[in-house]
């Protein structure tokens, strides 16, 4: 299966972007209403080649939601502890309680992807996983998880772009780690390793959902569509908020305003 992005034509415009995702937003809050109210329990995945634009699509979500009830999980490499326990140990540990999201910002697919491809584990650990992560995605949905998984797909040429772009953008140089370097020369081989990951884990219980993401304006829009159509979700009334009138002000004298170290107004200088 290619990696290039099947993205073509015309590009979505700001403001119809802007009005968009304000729409997906107000989707958004209304889903999380109703897994709050009815205790459903949602994992979602996303994975794809550094810089294919998860992280942003990642953020666009969680961005109005009410982050007691939806986390973003984002695991660093294993500890040497880690590495000797059963290898979707340290994953069971973030999965969602009733009324939850957790978004995995990269999973437990790292063993099929990185680890594969950089010799991090090996062969034998490698072919256990292809054989029991159909099962283990299984258990989660039979305790009664709803499994979301994403492979966001970036063509050759634009994820060069996107690095040249971090390479020249200070504030963006640290998202070039060595890994990231390094995979920028295996390009084949993590195209392999995905494939042969998804002849084994693309099933019609667990299916691998591919979002073309060389635009990642339409990459964003496309994805939180999709992920809204996955959930049953309906609207919840929302509990009446009384606020009622404000208190009167009891005799108060506030300090004087020379007493207090205010942040100097730095924006003065703008206009």
């Amino acid at each position: 299966m290619n990696d290039e992005s099947a993205n073509a034509g015309p590009k979505v415009g700001r403001k119809a972007y802007e009005s968009q995702m304000a729409r997906l937003h107000i989707e958004l809050v209304r889903l999380q209403e109703w897994i709050k109210a009815s205790g459903h329990r949602v994992v979602v995945l996303f994975e794809g080649r550094d810089a294919a634009g998860k992280g942003g699509t990642i953020k666009r979500i969680a961005a109005p939601l009410n982050p007691r009830h939806c986390r973003i999980t984002a695991l660093p490499a294993p500890t040497d502890r880690e590495r000797t326990q059963w290898y979707f140990q340290r994953y069971v540990a973030h999965l969602p309680a009733a009324g939850e999201i957790v978004l995995f910002d990269r999973s437990w697919y790292n063993r099929a992807g990185v680890e594969r491809v950089m010799g991090f584990c090996t062969e034998d650990e490698y072919r256990e996983f292809l054989r029991s992560c159909p099962e283990f995605e299984r258990m989660l949905q039979r305790s009664g998880i709803q499994l979301i998984k994403y492979w966001f797909s970036v063509s050759d040429e634009e994820q060069e772009r996107r690095f040249q772009k971090r390479l020249n953008d200070p504030t963006k140089r640290w998202k070039l780690s060595p890994m990231d370097l390094e995979s920028r020369k295996r390009w084949v081989d993590y195209s392999r390793a995905k494939d042969e990951m998804f002849a084994q884990t693309d099933t019609d219980e667990s299916p691998w959902h591919v979002v073309a993401s060389d635009v990642k304006k339409h990459a964003r829009l496309n994805c939180i569509s999709h992920l809204l159509s996955l959930i049953p979700y309906k609207e919840v009334a929302p509990h009446p908020i009384d606020m009622g009138a404000r208190p009167p002000r009891p005799d108060y004298d506030r300090p004087p305003m020379q007493a207090q170290r205010f942040v100097p107004e730095a924006h003065r200088d703008l206009l």
